[in-house]
């Protein structure tokens, strides 16, 4: 597909819509069910054939394999004979000191591939490692070059930006789509613990986008992930920044393929074991009652309490309003939402302290606090003592006990 006929498409789904969707994906089946679920784009990335692999998206910034030869083998053998009336792009580690650029874009374009997207990107990598890598002249220049030089063969361009700074630099160049990468995705088992908060995202989205009605205002604008991960995030980024789309990874593969695999495994394992009172079930028969809605979000807390969990996503799936549900909830148990998840995560907290010899900072993970000092904070408003603390107690009762027994 070519670039003119890209663009026309997308700003007129813009139109439309309000909004496009990518989708970086890793495989042929991640790429037909995007495609068919209304995907504008679909990038192929590196990271997302290491998603595939039951890897980290981070494994594509460690030399385990030929970025871009990876690429180039995913889509001539699993994309692009499958793919018709959705562009794919070529993600393009620009820095790779074995390619001369402009024969590669034309392989590249030979290939099928509608353009390219600089990615993996070291607008990602900073610190000395950034520093060594600039030594050897491996630079985020250079990707900016790639796309001009994209650009100038008529391909279409996406880039990765995290700051204004990269921003400016490629829409100079000429990029098709400026997105804002905010990080790797939160949610799921793999993905990442710390990022930054969504109000900060916002923030710097809107600062870039700012630059680009004001320099290059034909760009669309995107965003890519970090702490946005749900249809609830981007509706906040639409009706607070410029915002015109939004690029997923473990969005659109990794976080609904451990989803799904888990809770069919666990349905098949329970098969002929089914309580026809349980929440679940009874949701999927249809068969609700008011105080059902409780039940369901307590089991759905009782499930999912490691992750970030809001009520208003528990709403959405149980078909209530959150205002509703809220009431509901503690008019039933006493207390509000966030208490009883509070609560629940400190019981779990406790029963692994208790018999686990993993360290306190692990634990706060497993129960869904990535930031140990607000745990620990919780954790000694509840028992009077911290974390360390009260693990060391159990563990002297429980050398107090064994000496009495023996």
């Amino acid at each position: 597909m070519d670039r003119k006929t890209i663009l026309k498409t997308l700003h007129a789904r813009i139109h439309i819509n309000g909004h496009i969707i990518g989708a970086a994906i890793g495989s042929g089946m991640a790429a037909k069910y995007a495609s068919l679920g209304g995907a504008d784009l679909l990038l192929a990335l590196s990271a997302g054939k290491y998603r595939v692999m039951g890897r980290s998206s981070m494994a594509t910034f460690f030399c385990y394999d030929n970025n871009n030869e990876a690429v180039m083998e995913m889509g001539k053998r699993e994309l692009l004979p499958i793919i018709r009336d959705t562009p794919v792009l070529f993600g393009l580690l620009a820095s790779d000191p074995f390619i001369h650029l402009y024969d590669y874009l034309k392989e590249i374009r030979e290939a099928g591939f509608s353009g390219i997207v600089n990615y993996p990107t070291l607008a990602m990598i900073d610190g000395q490692f950034r520093e060594g890598l600039e030594e050897e002249g491996n630079t985020y220049e250079q990707e900016v070059e790639a796309i001009k030089l994209a650009h100038y063969m008529d391909m279409f361009t996406v880039a990765f930006v995290t700051n204004i700074e990269e921003a400016r630099w490629m829409m100079e160049a000429g990029t098709d789509v400026l997105c804002v990468h905010l990080g790797l995705t939160k949610g799921g088992y793999l993905g990442a613990k710390k990022y930054i908060s969504i109000d900060e995202a916002r923030q710097l989205t809107e600062d870039i986008f700012k630059l680009c009605d004001e320099i290059r205002p034909d760009v669309i604008k995107m965003i890519y992930a970090g702490p946005a991960n749900t249809p609830i995030d981007m509706q906040y980024f639409y009706q607070t920044t410029r915002c015109q789309g939004y690029i997923g990874g473990s969005t659109f593969d990794r976080i609904p393929t451990e989803r799904a695999i888990l809770n069919t495994t666990k349905a098949f394992k329970s098969y002929g074991n089914f309580d026809r009172n349980d929440p679940m079930t009874k949701m999927l028969h249809g068969d609700w009652k008011t105080g059902d809605y409780v039940n369901f979000t307590c089991k759905y807390i009782e499930e999912h309490y490691m992750e970030n969990i809001q009520l208003s996503d528990i709403a959405i799936v149980a078909h209530v309003s959150a205002s509703y549900l809220s009431t509901r909830f503690k008019k039933e148990t006493g207390m509000n939402f966030t208490e009883y998840l509070v609560r629940f995560r400190i019981n779990k907290a406790e029963e692994l302290l208790k018999e686990s010899n993993m360290r306190c900072r692990e634990i706060a993970e497993k129960v869904g606090y990535f930031d140990y000092a607000h745990f620990s904070k919780i954790f000694k408003k509840y028992n009077g003592m911290s974390p360390r603390a009260y693990q060391e107690s159990c563990r002297d009762a429980k050398i107090h006990v064994s000496a009495y027994t023996h």
